[in-house]
């Protein structure tokens, strides 16, 4: 099976990105458009492109018989969902099959079962995994989960179990402060995700992020593409990553690997998925949850081992064999999201007209953007706007190179987060590989 359209329902960075795969493999490309983004480049360089809706995302790109729509007017045969938005909807992947649409990306089972995050911590366990200890599944009371953390020992974090993106989770250090951690972690839950369950894991002080890359085939062969770090973060939301994790031996990558592996296995994993491990002091990892989708970060795997993940999900999708993965990397990678965002005030959005933009370049630099001068950036959407991603032949000179590259990047009227990753890079910490995920509320 091959493909002749794809339609790619997602906006920006990552809709711009799907369209140049698409390009190279010769396949004619759909773009989606709420009204606020009539005017991004993922629309002007699609082959077609329709508008389907206002702003707001519930009325545009969360609206799937909107999608759905396109897709049939078009004569789309497949769906991209990028990542965000409908990227992990079960519904949705139900949605495009029944439509006689390729969901480029697992089954909706698969999403629902890793979705789930105590099913897929559950799953994991008896694939053997390493899991963080913590609760069966949903914690149903606070008398019950107060029983289960005062087993464990405090400190304890209470997650969503539809969670994301550090919403409806608490950090509980002592026993007076579990009900109240609780109630908030519940009740934000039930507000972001229209789920209030939750479930209770031991808490690791003073972790690494670290995210294995795996590669799904449809005959079932699971591909292993190395680790990222993503331990630089705020409030849970990574703003730097890089590849390989500069605290990973090759003993341990292989471990993971094997890890990662047998987990995806366990459940017949197909397309492009990251298992996610939390790495404590005495390098133990541990399972934390697996992202059914492309992650935002993918492109520091891409540099390391000259491949395109884009293609090879487009391939999987196909029912083809991916590219002959390389065997091990070649030098070190790091990304920088570049948000539309004040660092000096809390990070807070900073929309609006770009009146000037010089992006860096030179070799061992890409920048993955759908901003260029005189765009307005809508208030609407995640601020994420560039993503600035740099080679060198080890650590040492991906940093020196970093340096240099944001030095070049300018964006003028609104703030970003420049200024603040050029303070990251002369932190003697990072240089030294010396942080963790409590990293930036130690230091800035």
């Amino acid at each position: 099976m091959s493909f002749k359209k794809i339609l790619i329902a997602n906006r920006g960075e990552i809709a711009l990105r799907v369209i140049r795969t698409c390009k190279e493999m010769g396949i004619k490309t759909v773009a989606v458009y709420s009204e606020a983004d009539r005017n991004s480049l993922h629309v002007k360089f699609a082959d077609e492109a329709v508008c389907i809706g206002p702003a707001q995302s519930k009325e545009s790109y969360l609206k799937i018989p909107s999608i759905i729509s396109a897709a049939a007017i078009t004569g789309a045969d497949a769906i991209h969902p990028g990542y965000g938005f409908l990227a992990e909807n079960a519904h949705f992947s139900e949605i495009c099959a029944e439509s006689g649409l390729k969901f480029i990306g697992p089954s909706a089972e698969m999403i629902r079962m890793m979705g789930d995050k105590a099913q897929a911590k559950d799953t994991m366990k008896k694939s053997g995994v390493p899991v963080i200890p913590g609760s069966d599944g949903i914690v149903a009371s606070i008398s019950e989960g107060f029983a289960i953390a005062k087993e464990m020992g405090f400190p304890v974090i209470i997650k969503a179990v539809a969670g994301g993106g550090g919403k409806g989770m608490r950090v509980v250090h002592e026993a007076s402060e579990f009900e109240n951690a609780f109630n908030m972690a519940q009740n934000e839950a039930e507000s972001s995700f229209a789920n209030g369950d939750v479930y209770i894991e031991k808490f690791i002080e003073n972790p690494r992020h670290v995210e294995v890359q795996i590669m799904g085939e449809t005959s079932g062969e699971i591909h292993f593409y190395g680790e990222r770090d993503c331990s630089v973060q705020r409030r849970h939301q990574k703003l730097i990553e890089e590849a390989p994790s500069p605290i990973i031996s090759e003993e341990l990558r292989r471990k993971m690997g094997e890890a990662a592996k047998k987990g995806a296995s366990s459940i017949h994993y197909e397309g492009a998925g990251t298992i996610e491990f939390l790495v404590d002091k005495h390098l133990n990892f541990y399972f934390m949850e697996m992202n059914t989708r492309i992650q935002v970060e993918h492109p520091v795997t891409e540099m390391i081992y000259d491949v395109d993940l884009i293609r090879q999900q487009i391939l999987v999708a196909m029912g083809e064999k991916v590219d002959t993965p390389p065997k091990e990397a070649i030098g070190h990678a790091i990304e920088f999201r570049i948000n539309a965002e004040d660092p000096d005030n809390n990070f807070r959005p900073s929309p609006g007209p770009i009146e000037s933009l010089h992006f860096p370049g030179g070799f061992g630099v890409r920048v993955d953007s759908h901003i260029y001068q005189s765009y307005s950036i809508p208030p609407f959407y995640d601020s994420l706007i560039a993503k600035l991603i740099v080679w060198g032949k080890n650590r040492e000179f991906a940093i020196n190179r970093a340096k240099r590259a944001l030095e070049e990047f300018h964006i003028e009227h609104i703030k970003t987060t420049i200024p603040f990753h050029r303070k990251v890079l002369d932190n003697p910490h990072f240089i030294k590989s010396d942080y963790d995920t409590s990293f930036i509320e130690k230091h800035f």
